[in-house]
C-alpha cells in the first residue's frame, strides 16, 4: 500500500509465534483497535432512488452497498479484505408470467470488492472486480434454467413486466422468451486464493466457480453432470438444495489445496417436508483429483442458517449460525427488541465428524445415487427429522463437534438480520460483516427501504470482534 506504514504490535508477534503451525495467515495491524464497538461502514453508491416506498410515500435508495453475502481476506495484505455481492437487489413478485423475483436492477452484475481498512478503522474501497463468463462478457445475477437446478424463478422488472431476451420486443417463446442465465450467480461463499484468483460458492445450483484475478471464469464445480463447463463434481445429493438456501459459504485448506463448502439450510432431500430440520451438510473437494467428503453439521434449531465458514486450520473452522430475526425490530415498524436474536459463531472440528463416505452399508443403510446414503428407506435429512440425533449417532453417523465462540447480539448488541461475512486477521481477532440487501426490503412484494429499527437504515457494516478463535 502506498505511502503507509502498518505497525505489528508485539501482541501481534506474540499470536503469530504461538500460532505458527496452523496455516493461518498472522499478521494484525494497528487498524484492530481502531474500528468503532458498533462497527465502520463501508462505502456506497445508489444504482437507483427513483422508486417509491409504500411505507413513507417517498423515494428511496437502491444501493450498491449489496457488499455481505461473503468476506475473506486478501493473503496478500493485511488490512484488505475482499466482500461478494449476490444476485443483486430483489423482492418475491408474482405476475403473468407465474412467481419469481423482482429485479429492480435488472442488469446488475455481480461482484467482487476489495476494502482496506484505515489506521483510524474508516474503510475504503480499492476496486470492484465483475465476474465475467470465459470469454470476457459480464455475467448477470438473473436465474439458471432448469437444466442446472433453477427452480422456475421468472425474473420481472420493478414495473412487473417480466425481464427478456429483447426488452424492447413483446414476450414471444420461441423468438423473445424469458431472459435466463446459465453463467448467472446468486454468489454466498468467497475464497482468495495467494495467486490472486477466486473461488465464490452461490445458491443457484448450486455452483462453485473458480474466477481469475479480473473476475474472468476459469472453472467450475457443481452437481449436474451433463454440464461440461465443470473441471470436478459435487455429490448429486446437492442437486436437492432448497432455494435461495444454498452454498452460504465457502473456505479453502490452508495448503490451498481442499475447498470445504456448508449448505445454508437443511435440503429438500428428497422433498420440501424434509427441509424443515436442522441438519446441514458440509462439502470437501480435493481440488488436485475431485476427490469429495461429506459432514454433518447440527444446527441449534430448525430453519436456521449456516451463512458463512472460515479457516483456521486444515480441521478446524469457523462457522456462522444465525436465525433472520433482528434485535431492533427491523423494517416493519416494531419498536420493541428482540433479545433472542439469535447471531452466533461456532468453531467446528471437520475430525470429530463422521465423514459418509466411510459409513459401511448393510441391509439397513444404502446409498442411492440421487439421495446419498439411506437409513431404512429415509434420507439423512428425513432420518434426523423423524428419530433424532441419537438414533442417528446410534447408525454411526455424528456430527461435526462445534464450540460457541462469540454471540454477537451479546457482544456488540449486534442489529442486523443477516450475519453472513467472516475475515480470519488473527487468532484473537475477526472481522464480521452483514449483507444489507442493497438497503432494501420487501412487504408482500413490494420494494421499500431497509431499516434496522424504525430510523436506521441498514448498511454494510464491518466489525471487529476480540475473541479467542483457536480455542486455547
Amino acid at each position: 500500500m502506498t505511502g503507509k506504514i502498518w505497525l505489528v504490535s508485539l501482541f501481534s508477534i506474540s499470536v503469530l509465534s504461538g500460532c505458527a503451525n496452523n496455516g493461518m495467515i498472522q499478521a494484525v495491524t494497528s487498524f484492530v483497535d481502531n474500528v468503532p464497538k458498533q462497527g465502520s461502514e463501508l462505502p456506497y453508491s445508489v444504482l437507483r432512488g427513483d422508486l417509491i416506498d409504500r411505507k413513507t410515500n417517498q423515494p428511496f435508495e437502491i444501493r450498491n452497498g449489496g457488499f455481505g453475502s461473503a468476506m475473506t481476506a486478501n493473503p496478500n495484505q493485511a488490512n484488505q479484505f475482499y466482500a461478494l455481492t449476490d444476485r443483486g437487489p430483489n423482492a418475491n413478485y408474482t405476475g403473468e408470467y407465474g412467481k419469481g423475483k423482482s429485479f429492480p436492477v435488472a442488469s446488475y452484475t455481480p461482484r467482487i470488492g476489495l476494502f482496506e481498512v484505515e489506521s483510524d478503522g474508516s474503510i475504503s474501497m480499492v476496486k470492484s472486480i465483475l465476474l465475467k463468463r470465459p470469454e470476457g462478457s459480464l455475467i448477470s445475477g438473473l436465474p439458471n434454467t432448469s437444466a442446472l437446478g433453477g427452480t422456475g424463478e421468472t425474473p420481472y422488472h420493478s414495473n412487473g413486466q417480466p425481464v427478456l431476451m429483447n426488452d424492447s420486443k413483446p414476450y414471444n417463446k420461441d423468438t423473445n422468451p424469458i431472459k435466463l442465465d446459465d453463467y448467472g450467480l446468486d454468489g454466498e461463499g468467497l475464497v482468495a486464493l495467494k495467486d490472486g484468483t477466486f473461488w465464490v460458492s452461490d445458491e443457484y445450483g448450486p455452483h462453485i466457480v473458480h474466477f481469475d484475478r479480473n473476475g474472468v471464469e476459469i472453472g467450475r464445480i457443481n452437481a449436474f453432470k451433463n454440464d461440461t463447463r465443470n473441471m470436478f463434481y459435487l455429490p448429486a445429493v446437492f442437486q436437492h438444495r432448497r432455494a435461495n438456501r444454498g452454498m452460504e459459504g465457502l473456505a479453502i485448506s490452508p495448503d490451498e489445496t481442499t475447498l470445504v463448502g456448508i449448505m445454508q439450510s437443511t435440503m429438500q432431500n428428497p422433498d420440501k417436508a424434509a427441509q424443515k430440520g436442522n441438519l446441514t451438510r458440509i462439502v470437501t473437494v480435493n481440488l488436485t483429483d475431485g476427490n469429495t467428503e461429506q459432514y454433518l453439521y447440527r444446527q441449534e434449531k430448525a430453519e436456521n442458517a449456516n451463512s458463512e465458514i472460515s479457516t483456521l486450520t486444515a480441521n478446524q473452522f469457523l462457522v456462522i449460525e444465525r436465525d433472520g430475526s433482528f434485535l431492533l425490530g427491523g423494517p416493519n415498524g416494531e419498536s420493541k427488541a428482540n433479545p433472542n436474536a439469535q447471531k452466533h459463531v461456532y468453531r467446528i472440528d471437520l475430525s470429530t465428524g463422521t465423514p459418509l463416505s466411510s459409513v459401511a452399508l448393510s441391509s439397513s443403510i444404502t446409498r442411492d445415487a440421487s439421495h446419498g446414503l439411506m437409513i431404512d428407506g429415509l434420507t439423512l435429512e428425513q432420518f434426523a427429522n423423524t428419530y433424532g440425533w441419537d438414533a442417528l449417532a446410534e447408525k454411526g453417523i455424528k456430527p461435526v463437534n462445534k464450540a460457541l465462540v462469540i454471540d454477537m447480539v451479546k457482544a456488540v448488541s449486534y442489529p442486523h438480520d443477516k450475519m453472513e461475512g467472516l475475515w480470519v486477521i488473527d487468532g484473537h481477532h475477526l472481522g464480521v460483516l452483514n449483507d444489507d440487501d442493497f438497503a432494501t426490503w420487501s412487504t408482500k412484494g413490494k420494494l421499500e427501504q431497509k431499516h434496522l429499527d424504525n430510523h436506521t437504515i441498514d448498511s454494510n457494516r464491518l466489525y471487529i470482534i476480540n475473541a479467542d478463535l483457536m480455542g486455547n
